[in-house]
């Protein structure tokens, strides 16, 4: 069966369907970069509230800026921007749910002055984001925005025909204000420590380029929450709608499949109202800070710690690599002994039981997360995920070959040749750079811990971190993975 509206009724009764008709809904958050994470997390707060008959008002408008955004947009809009969540556990119950919280997308590509319109209207409140994090142009050597990045000096020159999610929504606001419609809250739905704050700091550095008056209006007016997201959504593949259609008789073009964990903590910042999203288990508190540090530091600063391992060992999904006992203990004695002692007292969670829910969702063999996927953009997930432990472990003059062991794997992994020799594609924006660091064996290290956009300032002044990185490279390249993981943890 076709997913769209004319066949919902005739889907089967156990797959949930939206209780809400196309027509009772008007857009109140327009959300950039619409991909599986947004549609198996915010999307899904969204249709709780929907399916409730309450906030009606806030459905989303998807907005994609890349010419492969295309591809999403014309999936959604073939069945009436409906999809399908499939959540996947080990457990033999399987839940589906057809969501209908998009209601629309726009493509850059197809109008610019339609997008920024649409984003200044009165009726857009909220400017969602989930651009990646390499998405918000900072550079993570300094910390600031990087102005010379093609995208950013298009827009500077060319400030009513933008490219970059900084140049629409500048372009917007402006527009907004001229107008008297006022700010709309910025929010962020990125892995990024501080989220919220980065977003803020990137686009007021854009507007001091642009317009000195619009900065400070922006300064004053536009909320910046800060959020903790968390959701494993895996790449959605062939199998995945091979199986739905199989199995349940939907034919999607573009399902989401996810875990059956779900969280986000939110600061309560908003400008121009928001949906009721308390009411369907979103957290919202004061301070998201030691929830971000949590999270950031334990699922995805354990995730890179296993995953470019796993690569090389020959594993292709994150329940595999987690099948093998040895990467089990690594991984949760990293957790431990490096990482949990950095971490302040987070409210209403005991940390033991979160790192063993973290054991149980990386083990989760249904849902199987491609290794792939958490191996992407390695360049700049390591500034926000790993870099930070490793500082503090430096500042605390505390053990660091486990740490140093994550940075090595990388090195060898970047090589693209697993240890039985299959060859592999390096998935990261500025993949040619990553593995140039690493092409010649003399100096490497160097070239590798020098790269301050990567690695910052402190780590290759670090004789100690250096010496345990050496060490983890030289026993990776000699003895391979497994005995390496055997040596350190002392067997």
């Amino acid at each position: 069966m076709k997913l769209n509206r004319q066949n919902l009724d005739q889907l089967p009764a156990y797959i949930a369907k939206p209780s809400y008709a196309a027509c009772q809904l008007r857009q109140g958050i327009v959300h950039i970069g619409v991909g599986g994470f947004h549609r198996a997390h915010q999307a899904i707060y969204t249709e709780a509230l929907l399916n409730q008959g309450r906030d009606l008002d806030w459905s989303i408008c998807g907005v994609g800026l890349r010419a492969e955004d295309r591809a999403m947009r014309d999936a959604l809009a073939g069945q009436d921007y409906l999809y399908t969540q499939v959540v996947l556990a080990d457990e033999p119950d399987t839940e589906v749910r057809v969501v209908g919280a998009i209601s629309g997308m726009l493509l850059a590509e197809e109008g610019t002055q339609t997008l920024i319109d649409k984003l200044a209207h009165p009726s857009t409140r909220i400017v969602s984001l989930t651009i990646t994090e390499g998405g918000y142009c900072m550079d993570d050597s300094t910390g600031e925005f990087n102005f010379k990045l093609p995208q950013i000096q298009h827009d500077l020159q060319h400030p009513g025909d933008p490219r970059s999610v900084f140049g629409f929504l500048l372009a917007a606001l402006a527009k907004r204000r001229a107008e008297g419609t006022g700010p709309f809250t910025v929010m962020s739905c990125d892995n990024l420590p501080h989220n919220g704050q980065v977003t803020r700091k990137a686009l007021l550095a854009y507007a001091g380029l642009v317009d000195e008056e619009l900065h400070g209006w922006i300064a004053e007016h536009v909320s910046f929450p800060n959020a903790m997201v968390d959701r494993i959504t895996p790449m959605t593949s062939t199998a995945h709608r091979e199986a739905l259609l199989a199995e349940h008789g939907v034919e999607d073009a573009w399902p989401v499949v996810c875990e059956p964990f779900l969280q986000w903590v939110l600061e309560d910042k908003f400008v121009a109202g928001r949906p009721a999203w308390e009411d369907v288990g979103v957290q919202f508190t004061d301070d998201v800070t030691p929830y971000e540090e949590m999270k950031i530091k334990l699922l995805n600063g354990s995730h890179l710690a296993l995953t470019y391992l796993g690569f090389l060992k020959g594993y292709r999904f994150v329940h595999e690599t987690m099948a093998d006992p040895l990467f089990v203990r690594y991984i949760r004695t990293y957790m431990d002994e490096d990482v949990t002692p950095q971490l302040a007292p987070v409210p209403g969670i005991d940390l033991d039981q979160y790192k063993d829910t973290l054991i149980e969702r990386f083990s989760n063999r249904a849902i199987a997360d491609q290794l792939e996927r958490v191996c992407s953009d390695g360049s700049s997930k390591f500034p926000k995920f790993t870099v930070p432990t490793i500082n503090r472990l430096i500042e605390d003059d505390q053990a660091m070959d486990r740490a140093a062991l994550v940075v090595a794997a990388w090195a060898v992994y970047l090589r693209g040749v697993d240890e039985s020799g299959a060859t592999y594609r390096i998935p990261d924006p500025r993949a040619n750079y990553c593995e140039e660091l690493v092409q010649e064996q003399k100096n490497l290290t160097e070239r590798l811990l020098g790269a301050e956009e990567i690695f910052g300032k402190h780590i290759p002044k670090s004789a100690a971190f250096v010496a345990a990185f050496e060490r983890q490279l030289y026993n990776l390249r000699t003895h391979g993975v497994s005995a390496t993981l055997q040596t350190l943890l002392g067997d």
